[in-house]
């Protein structure tokens, strides 16, 4: 499994996520678990991330470890995110545990509920950066 000590992500995300949550209300959890995670990430050029990894703005499929049907969802920043088009806020617990990840990696996120909740990301549908958008 994949934890925040082995993702990469892209210096112009890191630097956005950044100055996103110099913004926010402090202690929030996921904001915290989301300052520990672009911390120890793997910091790489827009230009050389692999094409399978979730950057921001990212289109992938995903789906339930134990066999769950596939759905399509998009990594957002929190003013675009709407649940019911699969845009998932990168504060969320489920956009965070997502940001970084490689296609075939399983995401894990305890929700607000307390629950332990993973899913699996099959493809990268779409990355900007593989796309040559290097600013979305």
């Amino acid at each position: 499994m994949t934890t925040a000590f082995n993702r990469t992500i892209t210096e112009l995300d890191h630097v956005r996520i950044f100055n996103l949550l110099r913004r926010q209300p402090g202690g929030a959890v996921s904001a915290l678990d989301l300052a520990a995670l672009i911390d120890a990430a793997e910091l790489v050029p827009s230009q050389a991330i692999a094409a399978d990894v979730v950057t921001m703005h990212s289109r992938l499929s995903v789906a339930d470890p134990a066999g769950g049907q596939a759905r399509s969802l998009t990594l957002c920043y929190p003013q675009e995110a709407d649940a019911a088009r699969g845009a998932i806020s990168v504060l969320s617990p489920l956009g965070t545990a997502l940001l970084g990840l490689r296609a075939g990696e399983v995401a894990s996120w305890r929700g607000a509920d307390g629950q332990e909740s993973q899913l699996v990301v099959h493809t990268v549908d779409y990355q900007p950066e593989a796309s040559g958008d290097y600013m979305a």
